[in-house]
């Protein structure tokens, strides 16, 4: 779709519809819309709370659905940290796999994001 527009724009410029030196402003309106959700350019941002392994799952369905998650992972660390590191490996390695970010916040908090968010770090 914004493709056939640039398209569109590049084709006219080429075959002399715009004289040279004239001042044309066109824009191309694009939209931004989550292909998956079809949400109308939201993202949407889930807080989720890491007790064992298993809620990894949860956590990376919530991602694959396009979601940022805030994930609080101090239960498990105060229950068993090789657990914990098992399961943020876990989440890292589907993260990478995926293209999106991965960040820790203090030392009791995750965030995870999908491929088209990023984490701004500072």
């Amino acid at each position: 779709m914004v493709l056939n527009g640039l398209r569109g724009i590049a084709r006219r410029r080429m075959s002399g519809e715009f004289e040279e030196g004239e001042e044309q402003d066109e824009f191309l309106e694009v939209s931004v819309m989550d292909e998956m959700t079809h949400s109308g350019g939201k993202i949407g941002i889930r807080i989720e709370h890491l007790t064992e392994f298993a809620d990894t799952e949860k956590v990376l369905r919530a991602l694959r659905e396009g979601s940022v998650v805030f994930l609080k992972i101090k239960s498990l660390k105060e229950k068993d940290l090789g657990e914990l590191k098992r399961a943020v490996e876990r989440l890292k390695k589907t993260v990478m796999a995926q293209n999106g970010d991965i960040a820790g916040v203090e030392s009791d908090w995750l965030i995870l994001a999908p491929e088209h968010a990023t984490v701004q770090r500072d």
